[in-house]
């Protein structure tokens, strides 16, 4: 990789110090990033030359993903992409139709170190980090393939996104850009396991997406049962920068919380998330929101799926304490569109 020019993950002012440094006028920078932003071929761009053309093909990776896969839900449309990239590595990416618009879960890094035990994503480890390019290409493979503009991205599948920071913001950055796909940061929310000195880095970065913490326990012990991450940076610390992130910001912070059927989904759990939540955020004036999730049920971890009512009464239990609670609408369940599970059929060499 080291030997080609991925052009598909500059931005403007980079794209003119590249044509600068190849003998070209800076404008090509204007000319070409709307199009790399777009997924335009290079060998497409018949308003350079056919030298430049053929210099720039050459130069450049094509990290661009194709869909290798491709599973249709019949209950709601929802359609769940298997991507191959230029290495040969595969990721997953979902395209969720709402009233809103349309959303796209996108993943981070080619498997994940994190090790959450509820989760596919993790069970083959972290293979590497995606590109900026890699990033957005999902959204670009996305919309081509459905026709539909994506207006809202959730970066929710596969990886740990503060674990690939850098590359993550500069994405961000790419996919918000006016001359490139110009989905606004408010439409974009990113999902972290925990990951205390990035969150807080992130806060300095200062673009206005929507944070999600991936909490999914109330108490220590709990938690560092199913998220191996907690017995480095504990609920309180992890709160501790939460807080800091919502005064730094003023953005609101929303709490996923995975419902595991006779491990965290009690009344006295409900009654102990709120306690946690509500002294955390006292005087901040922060909103709180917790968005329950039922878990998707993998084999390999034993972990059991509980009931719709018992998840209404979780929700209800954190109301009747102040706390906004929604219950996720669970999309594409007949093409098991939560991330990790078609790529490590594939790694496996299952039938989904």
């Amino acid at each position: 990789m080291t030997d080609f020019i991925d052009l598909y993950s500059m931005l403007p002012e980079e794209l003119e110090e590249y044509f600068l440094s190849i003998g070209e006028k800076k404008f090509r920078a204007k000319q070409l990033f709307p199009k790399l932003a777009h997924g335009t071929p290079i060998s497409d761009m018949t308003d350079l030359s056919k030298a430049l053309r053929e210099r720039l093909v050459r130069d450049t990776l094509d990290t661009l993903p194709r869909v290798e896969e491709k599973l249709v839900s019949r209950i709601d449309g929802t359609v769940k992409y298997l991507f191959r990239l230029h290495d040969g590595e595969c990721i997953e990416s979902v395209f969720m139709r709402y009233k809103h618009g349309n959303t796209l879960c996108i993943s981070s890094q080619v498997g994940c170190l994190m090790g959450c035990r509820f989760c596919a994503s993790t069970l083959e480890g972290k293979v590497r980090d995606l590109l900026p390019s890699e990033l957005a290409g999902q959204v670009i493979a996305a919309s081509r393939d459905t026709g539909e503009r994506v207006s809202n991205i959730v970066m929710m599948g596969i990886g740990e996104p503060l674990d690939n920071f850098d590359n993550v913001v500069k994405f961000l950055r790419l996919v918000n850009h006016p001359d490139g796909l110009n989905i606004g940061y408010r439409h974009i929310s990113l999902s972290t396991c925990g990951i205390v000195p990035k969150i807080r880095e992130l806060a300095l970065v200062d673009l206005p997406i929507t944070l999600s913490i991936s909490l999914h326990a109330a108490t220590d012990e709990k938690r560092c049962e199913i998220m191996p991450i907690n017995r480095k940076w504990n609920i309180s610390e992890l709160l501790s920068a939460c807080v800091d992130y919502y005064n730094t910001t003023k953005r609101r912070i929303s709490f996923e919380y995975t419902l595991i059927g006779g491990k965290n989904d009690t009344r006295e759990d409900a009654d102990e998330l709120a306690w946690v939540l509500k002294r955390a955020f006292a005087g901040t004036g922060a909103p709180i929101h917790v968005n329950l999730i039922r878990v998707n049920e993998v084999k390999e971890t034993g972990f059991r799926e509980g009931s719709r009512e018992s998840a209404d009464s979780f929700a209800a239990r954190l109301e009747s304490h102040g706390i906004t609670a929604t219950t996720r609408r669970r999309l594409g369940a007949d093409v098991n569109a939560a991330c990790g599970q078609l790529r490590r059929a594939r790694v496996k060499g299952e039938n989904v």
